[in-house]
Order: C-alpha cells, then structure tokens, then sequence
C-alpha cells in the first residue's frame, strides 16, 4: 500500500516545517512493508524560496485525492493576497483527503480556510494569541505541541511537526516503526501532544496594560497567593472580564500562567543545586516539592530531580573536555 503525501508550501515558508516531517516519513517507507509518496506542492508549482533562501521545486497542487495534506508554517503568520487563494485550495482538497495537518504558522492557513472552526488547534507559543483573536471560532491551546481533533491536524513550530508527523506514522504503521523512526533521527519518542511548548511567559508583554499589570505582579510576587481573584483585582477587573482578556492576551487561563512563571523562576534554582527542593518550592510560591514537581512535569516533561541530575551532567561534560 502506498500512501501519497502533499506538502503544501509558499514564498518565506520554514525549511525545517517541511524536512523535519518529510523525513519522519521517508524513514516509515524504509522500515516497513507499506510505504509513501511524498510530493512538495504549491499552488503554480515551480521553484518557491524558503525563509533561509534556499530554492524548494515543487508541483502544482491539484485537486485530486490523496490520503495526508500537510501545511508548512513560514516565520510569521501568511499575509497578503496569496492566503485567501491558499485557503481556498485547502477548502476544496478537503473533501478528498484522509488527514489534513499544518506546522507552526500554517494553522493559520488552515484556519483560514474554515476547516478548524469548532476545533481545538495550537500554533507557535507566541502567534497563538494572534490565531485566537484573528478566529474566534476556534479553541486555541497555545501550550500543546500538536493536536488532533476528528482529522484535522496542528502542530507547534520548528521540531514539533516531527512529533506530529511520528504520531500520524504511529497511526499508520504502528507504535514499533515510529520508535525505530524517532530512534535514527535521534529524537524523543514521542513528546506527548499535550505536553507545554517553552515559551518565556518571564518576557511576555501582552498589548493589555491591566493584563500587563497582573502579570508584573506576579512576576514580582511568586510566593504570594496569585489566584485569579488577586490577579483579577490587581487589573481591576472582574473576574470573569480579567479570565477572557487574559487568554486573549496571552494564550492561556491566568492559573496555567501562574504555573508556569513560577516553572520558569524555579528552573535556574534547581540547575543551580545550590538550593534544597524545599526551599526552591517556598520561594516560588509552589509550597512544597511535590506540587513542584508535578508542575515541572506538566510544563517541561521532566521532574526536579531529572532537571538538576542533567545539568550536573552537562557541566561535568564540560568540565571533561580536553583544552583545544
């Protein structure tokens, strides 16, 4: 069996959305009995110059069955008047195309099209705010690294639409040829989807003065109690009002943010191994090390102890190493 996969691409689009997933199934080809045919597209054909400058030639899209569309994400969200020709094309494959994806940016592409209405999706940490206000008919989760939701597709940038493309390769060839695939591209197998993209939430600065008012306070008070009431109150607003401008702001509920600020503070401390887990936890507002270490696995995938073990290593590593 042979399945026949359409990378869909345009001017400034990201080398790296579109290698990164081609190889994931370049290398399911080369494991297993089934196999597929990988075609890069855009909507004339011909050369089409990457983000980097480098040229990609590519086939004209057509619209005809194929079993994967994939749109490839470009540095910022597409503008200009190629996107409403882009969606539409998306539109009209639609109908005759098993699964349909995007990496990074492209979701904006997707949602463009009306394909992701009523859909959870996610895109790049930083433009998920902007895919929410710019379609409110969509349910954006600025933190996973990549969705599914009944066929439709979304990835995180850069590297996530490897983990993306590893979990379409599980469902089509099963779990064993995606670990052997994430295996010889020397990646995790694989990053759960709901697992937190890294984002700096410490540098966020969202357009909203009352918001940008909340998140400085609790920047400046981790240790304090920071629950939607306070932060609410420090924005003088309700806390109904404060929930909604602040997702629209920053891509997520005000507690989920509080968690990861006070992640993000704690980190260095725990790299550092100067400082109990104890006395890290209390600084930061997490109390105590278990509920440190559950908010450590949410946001980063690994615990404290994980954390502070591979920077030992990493700086014994370096330590090591002969003069040059």
């Amino acid at each position: 069996m042979t399945r026949h996969l359409n990378f869909l691409v345009y001017p400034g689009f990201v080398l790296l959305d579109l290698s990164g997933p081609m190889e994931v199934f370049s290398w399911g080809s080369q494991m297993s009995a089934e196999s597929y045919r990988i075609t890069v597209t855009s909507l004339e054909g011909g050369p089409v110059r990457s983000s980097c400058d480098l040229e990609v030639v590519t086939e004209a899209l057509k619209t005809e069955a194929s079993d994967t569309l994939i749109i490839v994400g470009a540095p910022a969200p597409p503008e200009g008047q190629e996107v409403s020709g882009i969606a539409a094309a998306i539109a009209g494959m639609s109908p005759l195309v098993r699964r349909i994806g995007s990496v990074c940016t492209g979701a904006f592409l997707l949602a463009e099209s009306g394909l992701l209405d009523g859909r959870l999706a996610t895109t790049h940490w930083f433009f998920a705010p902007k895919l929410q206000a710019m379609y409110p008919a969509l349910r954006v989760d600025g933190d996973r690294i990549f969705t599914h939701d009944t066929g439709i597709w979304t990835s995180a940038g850069m590297s996530a639409g490897i983990d993306m493309a590893l979990a379409m390769l599980e469902e089509d060839l099963g779990k064993e040829i995606a670990q052997a695939v994430a295996r010889m591209l020397v990646v995790y197998y694989r990053r759960p989807g709901g697992q937190y993209q890294f984002s700096s939430l410490l540098e966020l600065d969202p357009g909203s003065d009352k918001i940008r008012r909340a998140l400085s306070f609790a920047r400046e008070n981790l240790s304090q109690n920071l629950s939607v009431e306070r932060l609410a109150e420090v924005a003088n607003l309700s806390v109904r009002q404060f929930s909604r401008a602040f997702v629209a702001s920053a891509g997520m509920p005000p507690a989920k943010a509080v968690e990861r600020l006070r992640v993000e503070a704690a980190r260095p401390m725990v790299e550092d191994s100067r400082r109990t887990f104890d006395e890290i936890a209390r600084l930061v507002g997490f109390g105590d090390p278990d509920r440190m270490s559950l908010s450590f696995i949410r946001t980063l995938g690994h615990t404290p102890s994980e954390i502070r073990r591979l920077s030992r290593q990493a700086v014994s590593a370096t330590r090591a190493k002969p003069p040059l």
